[in-house]
This record gives structure tokens, C-alpha cells and sequence, in this order.
């Protein structure tokens, strides 16, 4: 997997972009890093500069993001993702609770709403999917309909611009075999929160199904933001990131 490290410092953090995303999607909030720390932005497998794996199974993915994540030298991480990639996130949290001591989930999904599963129809989805986000005309459209779960300045819908529509679409067929959100119950590790007010009614339910899985987990939200606060509110956002290494 492709990696860009920002920062030089000890306290160490790893990103995991979401659906349709890269490893650019922390840059908002690299201006925020503080100097004792470092982030490390992965492309995820068969995204951006990475390469796409030879097979797209849960146990494919999760044997690369766990060898990408070793590749980092010190032994504990805050390990940051955002939407699909906050459910990336928990697949190897368990697996490697000795080298994760934080997870900061941004905007996670617990379920896959219907409005995405019309897109794995084995008759029309992967039709009904192009004609959505594969072409310009589309994602104006999209990205009009849901203008009231974004804000003025956000677009839910410029990232498809240049990704491999292909690589997107095995996300989304992968995402929906992944199972119920119950299976990651247990962890240990501190776990935070974080989505916007403005963000789809699909989060904010999965919002108390994730508080019901981890009792001990921080909720945050971002009164101005919607579904992109990285984007919407990077500032806000490095705050509760960051919050506990700006001084230290």
C-alpha cells in the first residue's frame, strides 16, 4: 500500500480513507499536526497510488492493511478512519490490539443503507452505480439531491471524478459482506466518534448502534459539518484528533 508520511514526530497516527477517497482525504488536517507527531495517509488497496489486490475477500484486504500497518515503527498508533474506512479500521483492530491503542472513527456506517444496496442488484446495480457517479451529469445530480448533507462549500460526489470506477464498486460489493457491526464487539482500545449534524440519518441511527457495541466510546459531533467534516470542519476535527498531543 501507498503511504505519504506528514510530521516527524513520536506520537504516531494512520489514516484510512473512505469509499471513493485517497490518501489525500486527511490533507485539511495536516496543517493542524502537532510537532511531536506524525501521520501516516495510506492508499488503500487498489486506490490511489496502491495497487489493487489479486483478490478482493475480507481475508485479502485484511492480510494487506495488517502488513502495510507493521511497516510502522512504533509500537502504538491512533489509528483514524473515515466513513467505510472506519469500519476498515475495526476489521484489524482486534488482530492487532498490541499496535492500535486508539481508534477515531469519522462518520462510520454500521449497516449498508438501501439506498447503496440498489447499486448491487444483480440486474441494474452496477448500471444504475455508473450512471450515478461515473459520469458528470450524474453526479451533479447526486450531489445536488444531497445538498442537505453537506455544506455550502462540500462536495459529496467530486471525489469519483478520477478514481477506478472498478476499485469503487468491489469496495462497495466487499463493505456489503463484511456482516453485523456486533462482531466488533470487545475491543479495548479508546474509541472516538465523530460525525456532523448535517450528515445522512443512516449515521446518526448507526451513531447509538455503535454506542450500544462500545459502551466506553466517545461521541462527538461537529455542529457545522455533514458527511465531510475532514473537509467541512478540519479544524474542529483536529481538535479532538490531536487534542491530547498538542501539549505533551
Amino acid at each position: 500500500m501507498f503511504v505519504k508520511k506528514y510530521g516527524n514526530g513520536q506520537k504516531t497516527f494512520a489514516g484510512f480513507h473512505g469509499w471513493s477517497g485517497d490518501h489525500r482525504t486527511f490533507e485539511p488536517l495536516m496543517k493542524y499536526l502537532p510537532e511531536n507527531s506524525s501521520f501516516y495517509s495510506f492508499d488503500l488497496p487498489g486506490a490511489g497510488k496502491s495497487p489493487a489486490p489479486d483478490q478482493w475477500t475480507r481475508e485479502n484486504i485484511e492480510k494487506i492493511l495488517h502488513e502495510s500497518l507493521q511497516l510502522i515503527e512504533p509500537k502504538q498508533i491512533t489509528l483514524v478512519g473515515n466513513c467505510s474506512g472506519a469500519i476498515l479500521s475495526l476489521l484489524i483492530a482486534k488482530k492487532n490490539a498490541e499496535k492500535i491503542n486508539r481508534l477515531v472513527l469519522i462518520d462510520p456506517f454500521a449497516y449498508l443503507p438501501w439506498y447503496f444496496s440498489v447499486f448491487l442488484n444483480k440486474y441494474f446495480g452496477k448500471k444504475a452505480y455508473m450512471l450515478t457517479f461515473a459520469n458528470r451529469f450524474g453526479r451533479t445530480i447526486t450531489n445536488s439531491v444531497l445538498r442537505y448533507r453537506r455544506t455550502n462549500k462540500s462536495n459529496l460526489t467530486d471525489s469519483f471524478t478520477s478514481v477506478n470506477h472498478n476499485t469503487v464498486y468491489e469496495y462497495l460489493n466487499l463493505l456489503s459482506s463484511l456482516g453485523k457491526p456486533e462482531q466488533f464487539g470487545g475491543l479495548n482500545q479508546s474509541i472516538e466518534i465523530i460525525y456532523g449534524r448535517k450528515t445522512f440519518h443512516a449515521v446518526k441511527k448507526s451513531i447509538k448502534i455503535w454506542k450500544e457495541i462500545f459502551p466506553h466510546a466517545i461521541v462527538h459531533e461537529i455542529p457545522e459539518a455533514g458527511h465531510l467534516p475532514i473537509e467541512e470542519s478540519p479544524h474542529n476535527l483536529s481538535n479532538i484528533i490531536f487534542h491530547e498531543y498538542n501539549n505533551s
